[in-house]
């Protein structure tokens, strides 16, 4: 244990009875939802302000202890992982809304409300934060990793969705970055600098996002085709001809399959698109609708089903956010290996594509979903955990994926972030910038205690 009793005499007289090091506790903030093994930190605090979190990190800084965040433990990648032990700071209990401005179109929340929380305090006021990255993940660890999700094409990400943040620094000062203007040519970017930075840099204890008037109409629809690549220039098409589509999610033909036993569905078991269309009007989504459905039947797109009744739109994007569940109940018993690319949307078909050559190469189950209108897809590998040799091809299937998307000037990550599970892919992605990003972490963090091993490898 790297936690002393007298650390932890100190942090309980800041939290009091809000402090545990039950094993149970702490093996649950061990981990995300990623294949990887449980990390359990030393402790566990659930801190309820700011003021709270800048003490405990002090303490933790004085008997030189890492620090590691935790939201809503939905991360992929292995981000909350304390493989160095020391204290979790769960930020689970800081969810209150502190304001909200109808007229500047933003809100300001603690670090623990998540998406869903906000959307449902906005409910019935015209309103609506737009990141939905399937889980109801908390907005201090989505902007911590900088998440998106499947409306990204139209509103974009955690990066555009962030206007201004709270956080507490490695020697417990706490800062505040940008603001709620739309623009300032003020000073270094810090809030940029701080989304996407997994905790390695600071804990996010407030975020101010920006929110969007709800559109007067909203349609979904379907279109199966007869090739993945097909389907893939369906969205390029659209793209380039700037149709403002909302959503565009690819399921190939092994996702849709699961889907439709998961969900007792019926879709055609062939590579299929489901779009939403928002609009100002019901004939402006029925326009867009129709022309995507033009682009569609030139590359081979079978029957459009497009729907606007509400329970519809639910069901098919139940539908979908059901997509990793569905993975894994085609094996019982097995657990999912995540992982996610993102290339410019012009290599997008030949990625694909040479990686489904992979996967039928291979003896695993891998359905493959993607946010396609930025390029953005991810695999799930079904595997038996008691089986080593699954693992080790997800990985070999997985390395293959990244070194191929980063040939075709992509990332390796463009949604699920880097924790423990890409780290070994940052210096082959940034080269010489690896190092300015070490900089950076030294000058805010020299004793490395924040989520120390994740992000950036020192």
């Amino acid at each position: 244990m790297t936690v002393a009793a007298g650390l932890l005499d100190e942090l309980r007289a800041v939290v009091g009875d809000r402090l545990t090091t039950s094993a149970a506790a702490r093996e649950q903030h061990g981990r995300g939802e990623s294949y990887l093994p449980s990390y359990p930190p030393d402790a566990v605090v659930f801190p309820e302000s700011a003021a709270e979190v800048q003490a405990l990190v002090r303490a933790c800084a004085r008997h030189r202890v890492p620090v590691v965040p935790f939201g809503a433990g939905t991360s992929l990648e292995g981000h909350v992982a304390a493989v160095r032990g020391g204290v979790c700071l769960d930020m689970s209990r800081m969810n209150r809304i502190l304001r909200v401005s109808f007229e500047d179109l933003d809100a300001t929340v603690e670090a623990g409300v998540t998406h869903r929380q906000l959307n449902r305090h906005l409910e019935g006021r015209g309103l609506f934060f737009s990141v939905d990255p399937g889980a109801d993940a908390t907005l201090g660890g989505m902007a911590a990793t900088r998440a998106s999700g499947t409306t990204a094409v139209r509103y974009g990400t955690m990066r555009e969705a962030v206007l201004a943040l709270a956080v507490v620094l490695a020697d417990g000062r706490l800062i505040r970055t940008g603001g709620r203007a739309r623009k300032s040519a003020s000073g270094y970017d810090l809030t940029r600098l701080f989304v996407g930075s997994e905790g390695t840099l600071g804990i996010i204890t407030e975020v101010t996002v920006r929110l969007h008037g709800l559109p007067e109409a909203v349609s979904v629809a379907t279109c199966p085709f007869a090739t993945i690549e097909g389907a893939v220039a369906t969205v390029i098409t659209a793209v380039q001809l700037g149709v403002p589509v909302a959503r565009i999610e690819l399921l190939d033909e092994v996702q849709v399959d699961a889907v439709n036993r998961y969900a007792g569905l019926a879709y055609p078991v062939a590579p299929t698109l489901f779009f939403e269309f928002h609009g100002p009007s019901e004939g402006s989504v029925v326009e867009q609708a129709e022309l995507v459905r033009r682009i569609a039947a030139g590359h081979g797109g079978g029957e459009f089903r497009w729907a606007q009744a509400p329970e519809e739109r639910a069901r098919l994007w139940k539908a979908r956010h059901d997509a990793y569940f569905a993975a894994l109940a085609l094996r019982p018993g097995a657990v999912g290996v995540t992982t996610d690319v993102c290339v410019p949307i012009s290599h997008l078909a030949e990625c694909i594509v040479e990686t489904k050559r992979d996967l039928a190469g291979s003896p695993l189950v891998v359905p493959l979903v993607g946010h396609v209108g930025d390029g953005n897809f991810h695999l799930v590998y079904v595997i038996d955990p008691n089986v080593p040799a699954e693992l080790a091809e997800a990985k070999r299937l997985g390395e293959r994926l990244v070194r191929r998307a980063l040939a075709m000037g992509g990332t390796c990550t463009g949604e699920h972030g880097v924790g423990l599970g890409k780290l070994g892919f940052m210096a082959e992605e940034h080269g010489e910038a690896l190092e300015v990003m070490r900089a950076i972490k030294r000058a805010l963090d020299p004793l490395n205690l924040m989520n120390p091993d994740k992000l950036v490898p020192m």
